[in-house]
C-alpha cells in the first residue's frame, strides 16, 4: 500500500523510496540485461537447499508476514531451509555495501531504487523468463502491473504489497486537549497546531528522519496537493517544478514553526513510533501499513488524515491524490546465488504468502496478488475506513521518478529540510544540479 513513501512509495518501511540507473523509461523493453535468470541447472527437487533472505523483521507489520510465510514454506518445500538476515533501518545502505562487495543474501526484499542499482551492477537477476513470473502476471490484482513490471519493461522482483501510500496519523485525545480541529486542511493550520503542541511540551509530529526516505515522502505529500504526479513530474525536467519549490518552502516554514523534534534526523522508526504510541507526540507520518500497529497501541484515540494544502479549496480538490506510487518492489534474487532456480521459486512463494497473511490476517485490501482465502482478522476501524472512504475515492497516485541520482538528491536534501538553517532555496539549487547532469 512509503513510504517510501515514497515510501514512499515505497514497499518496506526502512528501504522504501522510502525512493546510476540502467532502468529508465528510455531503455528499450526488449533489451536483455546482464545476469539472466535461468542459466544454472536445477538441483534435484528433494535436495536440501539453504537460502538466506534479507527482509525487515522489527515489528508486527514486518515480522508476522515473514514468520507466516516461512511456516508455509516448510509445508510446501520441506527441503528448503531459509535463514533470516534482518533488515536495518539504514535507508538501504547495508544492501548497497553488499552489492559493492558481492556478498548479497540469496533473496532481497527491496525497492525500485535498489533494483536499478542491482541490475546495473549485475547483482540481481532479471526474472522475465522465469515460470514464476508468468504465473505472477496472471494472478496480479488489477492496477498492480507497475508493482511487478519495471518502467524498462523487465521484472526484477515479486511484490506482495499493492500500491501503498503515506498518510498522517494523529492522537485524537491530544488534539481535543489542545483545542485543535481535525483533519488539518491547510499549512497555516498545521503551523498553528505545531505552536500549540510545543507550548504544551508535546512533539507535534514524530518522524523517523534518520531514514531519508520518510522526509522524501513527507515532501512529496505536500507536492501532491499541487501536482498529482509527485516526483514523477521530474522525469525529463531540466529544473525543479513550481509544485516542488512550494512544497520545499512549506517544509521549511513548518520546521521553523517547530513541527519536528530537534533530533528528528537522529530518530529511527522504533523511537518515533514509541513517541507517538506513548502520547509524547501528537502526530506521526508513515504508510497505511502503520494502521494495525497504531490501532493496537492507541485504540480509539488514533485516526489518520490526508496531507494539508496551501488553502482549503486546494485541499478539497486534491485530498484524494495519494502520496504513493506503484513502483516495482518485493523479493529480488541475487545473481550470485548458488541455487538460482530454488531462490526464484522461494522469492515468488514468499511474496504470495506475505500477501496472503496481510489480506487474511490483517484485513488489508492493498495486496499485489489475488488471495483465494477469506479474511479471518478483526479489521481495525481505520482500515475499514480506508476501504470504504478512501480507496473508492482515490483520484490518482504519484508516479515513479526514474533517475536514481535525482532520487538521491531528494533523499539528502529533504532530510536537510528537517534541520534548522537549511532553506528551500538550497534544496532547489542542489536538486537543479542533479536534474542537469
Amino acid at each position: 500500500m512509503a513510504v517510501s513513501l515514497t515510501a514512499c512509495g515505497t514497499e518496506t518501511k526502512s528501504d522504501a523510496g522510502s525512493k546510476a540507473t540502467p532502468a529508465t523509461s528510455t531503455t528499450p523493453a526488449a533489451a536483455t540485461p546482464a545476469a539472466p535468470a535461468a542459466t544454472t541447472a536445477a538441483a534435484p527437487a528433494n535436495a536440501p537447499v539453504k537460502l538466506s533472505i534479507y527482509t525487515n523483521h522489527f515489528d508486527d507489520d514486518t515480522s508476522k508476514p515473514y514468520d507466516y510465510a516461512v511456516a508455509e514454506l516448510k509445508k510446501e518445500m520441506p527441503n528448503i531451509e531459509v535463514t533470516l538476515v534482518p533488515g536495518l533501518q539504514d535507508n538501504g545502505q547495508k544492501i548497497k555495501t553488499q552489492m559493492a562487495t558481492g556478498d548479497l543474501p540469496d533473496i532481497i526484499d527491496t525497492n525500485w531504487d535498489i533494483m536499478q542499482i542491482g541490475s546495473k551492477s549485475n547483482n540481481i537477476l532479471t526474472l522475465d523468463d522465469a515460470p514464476e513470473t508468468a504465473q505472477f502476471k496472471k494472478d496480479l490484482n488489477k492496477g498492480n502491473e507497475a508493482k511487478l513490471i519495471a518502467p524498462d519493461g523487465h521484472v526484477y522482483g515479486y511484490p506482495y504489497a499493492g500500491t501503498e501510500f503515506i498518510i498522517l496519523y494523529y492522537n485524537k485525545k491530544l488534539f481535543a486537549e489542545a483545542g485543535i480541529e481535525a483533519p488539518i486542511k491547510t499549512i497555516d493550520q498545521l503551523k498553528d497546531a505545531a505552536k500549540k503542541f510545543n507550548a504544551k511540551g508535546i512533539i507535534p509530529l514524530a518522524i523517523f528522519s534518520k531514514e531519508k526516505w520518510i522526509g522524501n515522502a513527507l515532501l512529496q505529500g505536500f507536492m501532491t496537493r499541487e501536482e498529482s504526479k509527485g516526483y514523477g513530474a521530474l522525469n525529463g525536467a531540466a529544473e525543479t517544478p513550481e509544485a516542488l519549490k512550494l512544497a520545499a518552502k512549506q517544509v521549511e516554514e513548518l520546521q521553523k514553526a517547530g513541527l519536528f523534534a530537534k533530533n528528528a534526523t537522529q530518530t529511527n522508526y522504533d523511537q518515533a513510533s514509541s513517541l507517538f504510541y506513548q502520547g509524547k507526540a501528537a502526530m506521526f507520518i508513515n504508510g497505511q501499513w502503520e494502521i494495525p500497529s497504531s490501532q493496537k497501541n492507541l485504540g480509539d484515540n488514533v485516526e489518520f488524515m490526508n496531507f494539508p494544502a496551501k488553502d482549503e479549496a486546494t485541499y478539497e480538490k486534491a485530498k484524494f491524490a495519494m502520496n504513493g506510487a506503484g513502483g516495482p518492489g518485493g523479493f529480488a534474487v541475487s545473481a550470485k546465488t548458488k541455487n538460482k532456480e530454488a531462490a526464484i521459486k522461494v522469492a515468488a512463494f514468499m511474496a504470495r504468502k506475505y500477501a496472503e497473511y496481510k489480506y487474511t490476517q490483517v484485513g488489508t485490501p492493498i495486496v499485489s496478488i489475488k488471495v483465494d482465502k477469506p479474511i479471518t482478522a478483526q479489521v481495525p476501524a481505520m482500515l475499514s475506513r480506508l476501504g470504504k472512504e478512501v480507496i473508492p475515492n482515490i483520484t490518482s497516485f504519484a508516479t515513479v521518478q526514474n533517475d536514481t541520482n535525482v532520487n538521491l538528491s531528494i533523499d539528502d536534501n529533504s532530510q536537510n529540510l528537517i534541520v534548522a538553517g537549511f532553506t528551500a532555496d538550497q534544496f532547489v539549487t542542489n536538486l537543479n544540479k542533479s536534474l542537469k547532469k
